[in-house]
């Protein structure tokens, strides 16, 4: 085989989430990240399908840190047949204990609820990707190194973590490979975090490097991110605006480690202010429960760490943990926060509340994350005025606010000013992590910023070999890319589908009568009937 390096973009080309990013040489396989993909319904079922390579053959899997679409995967890699090591560091085991059970049982809850439906529509029974269990038995194989430490995990690959500045224990990963004189220095970003970030310093990393793997979700977007006290005073509006509605309730979907923490900080410190009525703040996670005490723990690690210890110690501040608690929530009167993970709504506890609220002209949901395309995060967020959850229609009166303050990406001028400190990269800047459009501004800022750049924007499975004069583009295996780069980062058919069935059940309410009402129908199964379906 060759000694020549290559890397596959398993995930994460094209589109936010999956993760995934084969280095070969030789007969030696090292994987950067193993994420679940999020998104549409096309790309999830992603999660289900094999792996387009061999998990037994890896050598060694290295964790950039701990969200979902970074190491959601990792579970099913291991009862696919790896057994081999996990390397991240030490605050990302942590992580990782409690987010890959909850993350299995999750999918395990889901696919029960699911198959009960499918049960009484006749449809197929499913079974989840992994259990609880499952990830529980993958944690054993999971190995903790400090930053900037060189690991050699075989001859051909040694590896170091440098700060990402995104997440606690995020890293980003720098990589020696190859044989004799075929040797390559890569560095893979990760998700790196921006200048002003509550709990993390800035992100840091080596410079000289002959190929650079550089995330892009923010790739077209100026923030202008606020410091810290404009940072609560828009938290602080967006509460007071909420709260008008005596009765009301302001949720928040938000991803349940760091930025659950931080609105915890920024909330508590505007109660203590006296900047916000006093209320009732509920934590309706387990997992985010969970994370929070990963986080006192690592407290002293923690820039401003202090904070979410006073925070802690609100009486105004609860955590629900069983279901019961949970279902308790929708018996308190008075104005109250909820927040609730998934981040982009798609799984956990946030779908029951917005479930009992969204119908509600006294509710608000604000969101405070990235929303990818095809999640209800995102369908929310872009004004849909009803949507399905769980299977029921569900109309929209809730206020949609969006507060993009608490992002963990750096925008567009700082991943510029990060990729510009890693110079000079001597071939190739791969983007990866971003939908196209953010991808596109970001090739188009760094092209200005070094015109020699050679910018390649990966579409999912493709192939690069790693030359000492550049790359080459290899053609894909028979059965590969499992998508074309049309069906990544998109809405798919199912969400229009859902749309077109909500539109259409919205116009036959408002017709007028019985007979507008049969038009509509006999025009649409006429549309059918001219297609074929």
């Amino acid at each position: 085989m060759s000694n020549v390096p290559s890397i596959t973009f398993h995930g994460a080309a094209g589109a936010v989430t999956g993760s995934c990013f084969l280095v070969e040489c030789g007969d030696e396989h090292v994987l950067i990240d193993c994420g679940l993909f999020q998104g549409s319904k096309t790309e999830k079922e992603l999660n289900y399908r094999p792996f387009p390579f061999a998990p037994a053959k890896l050598n060694a899997v290295i964790l950039t840190h701990a969200h979902i679409d970074h190491t959601g995967l990792v579970p099913k890699l291991v009862k696919d047949g790896y057994d081999g090591p996990i390397f991240c560091t030490a605050a990302t085991l942590d992580l990782c204990t409690v987010m890959l059970p909850d993350s299995g049982h999750i999918q395990e809850m889901e696919v029960e609820q699911l198959n009960r439906r499918n049960e009484h529509r006749g449809r197929k029974i499913v079974t989840p990707i992994y259990t609880a269990m499952d990830a529980s038995s993958a944690l054993t194989q999971f190995r903790s190194h400090p930053m900037k430490q060189w690991v050699a995990v075989s001859p051909a690959f040694r590896f170091r973590f440098w700060n990402a500045g995104h997440l606690l224990g995020s890293a980003s990963v720098e990589i020696e490979v190859g044989n004799g004189t075929e040797r390559r220095r890569l560095l893979f970003s990760g998700d790196i975090g921006p200048q002003h970030k509550l709990f993390q310093t800035m992100p840091e990393g080596p410079s000289g490097l002959d190929y650079l793997v550089c995330e892009s979700t923010y790739g077209d977007v100026d923030r202008n991110d606020p410091s810290e006290e404009q940072r609560r005073k828009l938290l602080k509006d967006e509460v007071q605006l909420a709260a008008r509605h005596q009765n009301g309730v302001l949720l928040i979907p938000s991803f349940a480690v760091e930025r659950t923490q931080e609105l915890l900080a920024d909330l508590a410190s505007l109660l203590d202010g006296g900047a916000i009525t006093p209320c009732p703040i509920i934590i309706d996670s387990p997992l985010a429960t969970r994370a929070t005490e990963v986080f006192s723990r690592h407290a002293r690690e923690l820039e401003n760490g202090e904070l979410l210890l006073r925070a802690l110690r609100s009486r105004q501040i609860r955590f629900t943990e069983t279901a019961e608690q949970s279902k308790s929530i929708d018996n308190l009167r008075g104005f109250h926060i909820v927040i609730a993970a998934s981040g982009m709504c798609e799984a956990g506890r946030i779908r029951h509340r917005l479930k009992n609220w969204l119908w509600r002209p006294e509710a608000t949901v604000l969101l405070v994350g990235y929303q990818a395309s095809g999640t209800l995060g995102r369908i929310l967020e872009d004004g849909a005025s009803a949507v399905r959850i769980q299977g029921d229609e569900i109309v929209v009166r809730a206020s949609i606010r969006k507060l993009d303050v608490y992002s963990g990406h750096a925008d567009a001028p700082e991943l510029a000013a990060w990729v510009a400190a890693r110079l000079p990269v001597k071939h190739a800047v791969f983007l990866v992590h971003g939908e196209r459009p953010a991808i596109a501004g970001l090739n188009a800022r760094l092209a200005a910023m070094n015109p020699s750049f050679a910018i390649i924007e990966p579409d999912l499975d493709t192939t690069y070999r790693l030359t000492d004069t550049g790359t080459i583009s290899l053609s894909a295996k028979q059965e590969l890319p499992r998508l074309e780069p049309i069906r990544v980062g998109h809405r798919d058919w199912h969400n229009d589908c859902q749309s077109l069935i909500m539109d259409l059940q919205d116009r036959l309410d408002k017709a007028a009568g019985e007979e507008q009402r049969s038009v509509i129908l006999r025009k649409i199964r006429r549309a059918l009937d001219e297609t074929g379906a």
